[in-house]
Parts: structure tokens; C-alpha cells; sequence
């Protein structure tokens, strides 16, 4: 992403949907939405249920209030900003596919085999992937927002 080039701002609905794709328990997919519900209770958060936090994912509403939306946020660990600020939300997004894509040993290992390496080796390494992504047809958009 290019300095001074203003990103996509993205819905309430597509920001959670992004947490909920991004961030779950290791070698599952999601949680489902009365664990998220659920959990918001046992950690003292406001009463929320599992059909309206769908609602929010889906977009079939939008206007939750602060301390729900603090909730959801304290649920994934992401600040509350991510929902209000969309510099804050797409730096946290960014951060958020980082570690996703940690989670997968093969990437985790490249990547703390390259630690220690100088710069130029670092950069040149970054080209080898960054060639070895095109070969795949992977796209560019997902290695520079890491």
C-alpha cells in the first residue's frame, strides 16, 4: 500500500467478519457466535447474543452501542479503535494477517530461520518470495500488507 493513497474504508460488518475469519482458536476454524456471546459474559461484559452479534457480522444491523462494540473488541484483543478509526482498523487488520499467517509452522519456521540476517540478505530473501507468490498466482496485496 502506497503512502498517501487512501485505503477502502470498510464496513462494521466487513471489519468483523475480518476478526472473526482471522482470529480463532489454533487448528479450528472460528468461533461460533454463542461462544463469542458467551465468552463476552463470563469476562464481564455487557449482555450480548449470539443472533445479534450475527446481525452484526451480517450487516443486517449496524448501529450497536460503545460498549458492545468494547466488548467484541476485548473478545478478539484488538483496541476498540479497530472498529471507529480506519487508519487504527487497517493497521490492526495488517497485524492481525500477520500473525494468521504465523500460525502455519512452515511460515513460522522461514521466518525464524531469517532472523539474524543482514538487510541485504533479508531484501533479497523478500524477492525470492515475492517472485515465488506471482509463480502462484498469490496476490501482491496480501504480501504488502504485511
Amino acid at each position: 500500500m502506497s503512502e498517501g493513497v487512501p485505503t477502502k474504508q470498510r464496513t462494521l460488518a466487513q471489519k468483523l467478519d475480518h476478526l472473526f475469519v482471522t482470529i480463532h482458536p489454533r487448528d479450528r476454524g472460528a468461533y461460533s457466535y454463542e461462544e463469542v456471546a458467551s465468552g463476552i459474559e463470563r469476562s464481564g461484559g455487557p449482555t450480548i447474543s449470539a443472533s445479534y452479534i450475527w446481525s452484526l457480522r451480517t450487516g443486517k444491523k449496524d448501529n450497536p452501542t460503545m460498549k458492545h462494540l468494547e466488548a467484541l473488541a476485548g473478545f478478539f484483543g484488538v483496541a476498540p479503535s479497530y472498529f471507529f478509526n480506519d487508519e487504527s482498523a487497517e493497521r490492526i487488520a495488517a497485524e492481525l494477517s500477520l500473525l494468521a499467517s504465523m500460525r502455519d509452522n512452515r511460515v513460522r519456521d522461514v521466518a525464524l530461520r531469517a532472523s539474524g540476517l543482514s538487510a541485504e540478505t533479508l531484501e533479497t530473501i523478500k524477492g525470492f518470495i515475492e517472485r515465488a507468490r506471482t509463480l502462484e498466482g498469490l496476490a501482491d496485496d496480501e504480501a504488502s500488507s504485511r
